[in-house]
């Protein structure tokens, strides 16, 4: 049985967590529509209200965090675990945003690239420049169904590029040690896939039939989702895993390091921090916890946040 600490509760649909200098959390919370701080002692202070479904998150150069919005979710409930049933009513389209800390004041970034408006995005990682990658989910509906892609952006506004188009649902991004290749886990696929980085914003495109036009690191047998991600310092890829809850361990060479079960279907992200950055923090969003584990390797530090 995995040994964790619960942190806090009463979450709505907690992901992308971001371990801060300080010792707390501050994730999102996609149903609640908010960034929210969670204190070391489980307390919960809400930085801003951005509407829509703030999703992935991540500390810039600047000391704001940005924020992949997908736009809003229509919610429902089974067997007690709550979860996104199909876009919200009134969506639009999704966004990159920030958000300052110290007054909670949210701008957009980013709505559109080259006239066609962001579907979802959903995760982001910066680069050792200060810029950022970030996935696009995509949509879907009953009967439509639009593809997802991988974004490359400046994160003073001036640039955003498409990467590599179209992609089955990707959803957690992350960048090798070197920062030499983009790691990005396919939802519904249940496949971790990698793309060498070949120039600012470019990404080197494997001839067919490369899986998804990329190196195929993993892809697990059995009813396996995969959501969001982080990397240990050795080049592991951490990804949350849904519905067999719990986070799977694959080698950049390829092929499962090994499984960590969690007491939730909805396990979502990760991200690493305290001492040594050898402290996991998951966000369980079915059950709306946010948990902190001893993690057996230490966690890359992040760009923006650790060095």
């Amino acid at each position: 049985m995995t040994e964790f600490r619960e942190i806090t509760s009463g979450l709505q649909f907690p992901e992308g967590p971001i371990a801060m200098p300080d010792g707390s959390i501050i994730l999102v919370e996609i149903e609640r529509q908010t960034l929210t701080r969670v204190r070391p002692d489980g307390r919960q202070e809400i930085i801003a209200k951005t509407g829509g479904g703030p999703n992935g998150a991540a500390l810039g150069p600047d000391g704001k965090v940005y924020i992949c919005n997908n736009g809003g979710f229509k919610w429902g409930v089974d067997d007690g675990q709550n979860h996104p049933t199909a876009p919200a009513d009134d969506y639009v389209s999704g966004r990159i945003e920030r958000v300052d800390l110290e007054t909670g004041a949210v701008e957009v970034l980013y709505s559109e690239c080259n006239g066609r408006p962001l579907s979802g995005p959903n995760d982001i990682v910066f680069d050792a420049q200060g810029n950022f990658w970030f996935t696009d989910l995509g949509k879907s509906w009953e009967r439509e169904l639009v593809h997802g892609a991988i974004y490359y952006a400046r994160s003073d506004g001036s640039l955003i590029v498409e990467a590599m188009h179209p992609l089955a649902k990707p959803n957690g991004i992350g960048l090798s040690p070197d920062d030499k290749r983009i790691y990005a886990a396919e939802t519904d696929a249940g496949r971790l896939v990698a793309w060498d980085i070949v120039g600012e914003g470019q990404l080197a495109r494997r001839p067919w039939p490369a899986i998804e036009w990329g190196d195929l690191i993993m892809a697990p047998e059995g009813n396996v989702r995969f959501d969001s991600l982080a990397l240990e310092a050795n080049g592991n890829i951490c990804v949350a895993t849904l519905m067999t809850g719990g986070i799977t361990v694959a080698s950049p060479t390829g092929g499962v390091v090994e499984f960590i079960p969690m007491p939730d279907i909805m396990t979502t992200n990760i991200c690493f921090g305290g001492p040594n950055l050898q402290t996991a923090y998951i966000t369980l969003a079915a059950t709306g916890r946010l948990i902190a584990m001893d993690w057996p390797r230490p966690g890359l530090p992040l760009h923006c946040l650790n060095k």
